[in-house]
């Protein structure tokens, strides 16, 4: 298990977003990210595998106090529900956004490059900005966990759309 942990910590430490996308989450209906991942095989000099697919995030929900009874509060104990019961009490009301994500395994496809990983990273760069797709994301991982990567960068998304999302709310009225 701690085998699986250091492998899961090296994979999230050695990560990068070589191109961001130019959208973030949308608040109202569900967004697809295009992703590129671009590994080094470890054990084989010159060898790099790209990956190609899609990481379509759904609509973000909003979680009004109301629900926080629905909330799963899974491993906790009992404190935790009587945390959100105090919170309720003294007029706290914070309001949680959910986001899901689709990893859309089937639509993944892999290419093997025998060149340099610089070399690689270069034309998959120079390919994306060509093309222009504001929904684009280049990464470079490690091949073994490179799903991890992907996950890293749903996170990020969802850090970097919250602001947005809760401003698009409040503009229409569904937040306070």
């Amino acid at each position: 298990m701690d085998r699986d942990l250091d492998a899961i910590q090296y994979a999230m430490e050695n990560t990068q977003v070589l191109l961001e996308p130019d959208r973030r989450i949308d608040t109202f209906q569900s967004t697809r990210f295009r992703f590129t991942m671009i590994t080094e095989l470890m054990d084989s000099v010159g060898k790099v595998k790209v990956r190609t697919g899609e990481v379509e995030a759904q609509k973000p929900l909003i979680i009004k106090p109301s629900m926080y009874n629905e909330i799963e509060l899974e491993g906790f104990n009992d404190s935790a529900r009587e945390y959100f019961e105090w919170m309720k009490e003294k007029g706290v009301e914070p309001t949680f956004f959910q986001y899901g994500f689709q990893f859309k395994r089937s639509e993944v496809e892999e290419k093997l490059y025998h060149d340099q990983l610089e070399m690689v990273k270069e034309r998959v760069l120079e390919h994306a900005h060509q093309e222009s797709d504001p929904m684009a994301v280049v990464l470079e991982g490690v091949d073994e966990a490179w799903e991890i990567g992907i996950l890293r960068f749903t996170v990020e998304m969802i850090e970097k759309s919250q602001a947005i999302n809760q401003f698009d709310f409040k503009r229409r009225g569904l937040l306070d």
